[in-house]
């Protein structure tokens, strides 16, 4: 791999430097003017530079039997050198034939048929090939993508210290978060690690020799790609990260809302996102890279029409990223006049540092436009102490305590060591499936469905996968963060919840009381219903128009999409959104968005299913 140097330390020249006498032990200055002395400035300018370079690029090679595993094939150093002071990422992807997303081993005298394929699989009837790297000493040594010892573990990280896939897209294997410890002698160590590979050859694996690539690029945030045109194929849908700091990855949509293949003006869900970038809030797809086209941007579950071109040209698609331009607890929905409906911005969670893609929506106020990805495992908060900082202070925000012990679910005695609302029961991260009525221990009770975890995360784009914008799943007592999750009052509303401070859980309401709901009058605005009294236009007015309103709370900037539902299982293609209203003392209220119909907030359900929850800030 080829060394590349960025930059060289530039050095301003030092003007000349005034003369001082001194004379019987003290500084004796001679009589000037003020006008006759002048300043000499020195300034030293460094700007950042960042190297890579490997040795032993090409030393991975063995002769395998059929039937047998070799692991620790070859050993590639890589050293790399950056100092950004935020730090730098080493990003790794398939490259054989030279074609960025090849992952396979092939000899080019047989089919493809043979090419053995990457996996973490290194035993039985298909052969194999995986990948591994460690960190060595350095100044600043790496940290291995995704390793149980990882303080900075990214969602989506793989852990790269043991046997892993080879990346079929950029996928980040290691990573240093700073540049403050760096050498401070002549010879600037900078940071290594090694690569290699294992293989298994199954009993039936054809002769021969096959030759496959990964490719490793050092990125820092100083050298962020600039966004570019990328083409895709006729009759394809193709989702373009639009950065090359990114977690996750995405494949192309090749058909339409009626399984068939997509065609000139035919009717196409989009895609749900599974990228995900730090710092940055997406706001859905857009038509053109640099955001140029205003007509062009989609929700990321919206139902568009194909262009006409697309058979020809197919559709690239361009993740919609806005940077964080503060904090959502600084931050009021302003006025139409400052922010105009349809304007949209991004705010970052003090708590986790998550950032959101925010929209002035027709109703006035202010909504995320992801969903809520806040996290409280039973790692930090075993003793309900909330130690991540989400309990009640000015700081922090409405997060005012737990639910009392699972008593009225009948898991667990009323020790709150144990247990509180917080925590799904008997879920396991990672698993597809729950048993509401299984106890378990703190460690194996989870607050939500954690849809970044790798492990968790279906390779199904359509939406009815496992992908970011899906974001976590929460039970209503946790949704609401309030000891009184249970009230027996049919319409009451919690005051808290688990949004950010200033922001909060929308409510939702009966066909009496619809008025008063936050998704009912959304709905209400969005449609441009005109209702004479509170009873009119309920769900079943939503329902006679279903497909119609669906299509408009999916569309840009609306953004809501099929996220589903957390039950015995989550197979379905509706989004469903917890509203703080309450119905009885086991079910309340909730946004139903389904294919062909949509609830604004008037079903109810039990307070024990994970769903989705969307933050609202109204306009003061």
């Amino acid at each position: 791999m080829t060394s590349h140097n960025y930059n060289k330390a530039l050095i301003a020249p030092i003007g000349m430097v005034g003369l001082t006498i001194l004379a019987g032990g003290f500084l004796v200055l001679p009589n000037v003017n003020a006008d006759d002395s002048a300043v000499s400035t020195a300034t030293i300018t460094v700007p950042i530079s960042c190297t890579m370079s490997g040795t032993g690029m090409n030393s991975h090679t063995a002769s395998i039997e059929n039937g047998r595993k070799v692991e620790g094939i070859g050993t590639t150093d890589i050293k790399a050198f950056c100092n950004d002071s935020e730090g730098f990422s080493i990003y790794a992807v398939g490259f054989t034939g030279d074609t960025i997303g090849n992952t396979y081993l092939r000899d080019t005298t047989l089919g493809q048929t043979d090419d053995i394929l990457t996996s973490t699989t290194l035993s039985g009837n298909t052969s194999a090939w995986a990948m591994k790297l460690g960190a060595t000493s350095g100044t600043y040594t790496p940290i291995i993508a995704g390793s149980t010892a990882d303080s900075e573990k990214q969602a989506g990280d793989t852990d790269y210290s043991n046997w892993a896939a080879v990346p079929a897209s950029y996928q980040r294997v290691a990573y240093r978060n700073s540049a403050t410890d760096l050498d401070n002698g002549s010879t600037a160590e900078g940071a290594q690690l090694t690569t290699t590979y294992a293989a298994y050859i199954s009993p039936t694996q054809k002769a021969g020799t096959y030759v496959g690539k990964v490719k490793y690029t050092l990125v820092h945030p100083a050298n962020e790609m600039q966004p570019h045109p990328v083409s895709c194929i006729p009759n394809t849908i193709c989702y373009i990260a639009n950065s090359n700091v990114i977690e996750g990855s995405m494949g192309q949509q090749t058909l339409d809302d009626i399984s068939e293949p997509i065609e000139d003006g035919s009717p196409v869900t989009l895609f749900s996102s599974n990228y995900s970038r730090k710092g940055y809030g997406f706001a859905g797809w857009s038509t053109s890279y640099d955001y140029s086209d205003d007509s062009g941007f989609y929700g990321t579950n919206q139902t568009i029409i194909a262009p006409n071109t697309i058979s020809t040209e197919g559709l690239s698609l361009y993740a919609h990223w806005i940077e964080s331009q503060g904090y959502l607890q600084d931050w009021d929905c302003p006025d139409n006049t400052t922010m105009p409906v349809g304007s949209v911005t991004a705010l970052t969670d003090w708590r986790d540092n998550n950032t959101y893609a925010v929209a002035k929506l027709v109703d006035g106020n202010c909504w995320m436009m992801e969903n809520l990805r806040l996290n409280n495992t039973a790692a930090n908060n075993t003793d309900g102490s909330l130690s991540q900082g989400y309990a009640a202070s000015l700081d922090y925000g409405s997060f005012v305590g737990l639910a009392a012990p699972e008593f009225y679910f009948n898991h667990v005695t009323s020790d709150t060591n144990l247990a509180n609302s917080l925590y799904y029961i008997g879920m396991q991260e990672g698993t597809a499936s729950m048993d509401i009525g299984t106890s378990g221990t703190p460690l194996a009770r989870m607050p939500r469905y954690n849809n970044s975890n790798v492990a968790s995360r279906e390779v199904d784009y359509s939406g009815s996968g496992n992908v970011f914008s899906n974001s976590n799943y929460y039970s209503w007592p946790a949704a609401v963060a309030d000891t009184a999750y249970y009230p027996d009052d049919n319409f009451n509303i919690e005051d808290t919840s688990i949004c950010p401070k200033g922001w909060s859980l929308p409510t939702g309401g009966s066909s009496t009381n619809a008025s008063l709901s936050d998704y009912w009058k959304l709905g209400v605005a969005i449609m441009g219903f005109a209702p004479s009294n509170d009873v009119q236009y309920q769900s079943s007015d939503f329902n006679s128009v279903g497909d119609t309103a669906s299509r408009a709370f999916r569309k840009y900037p609306n953004n809501f999409l099929y996220s589903r539902i957390f039950t015995d299982s989550i197979k379905n293609n509706s989004g469903y959104y917890w509203a703080s209203t309450s119905y009885n003392n086991g079910s309340s209220y909730f946004l139903m968005v389904g294919t062909t119909n949509l609830s604004p907030g008037t079903n109810n359900g039990s307070k024990k299913n994970g769903r989705s929850v969307r933050c609202v800030s109204r306009q003061v």
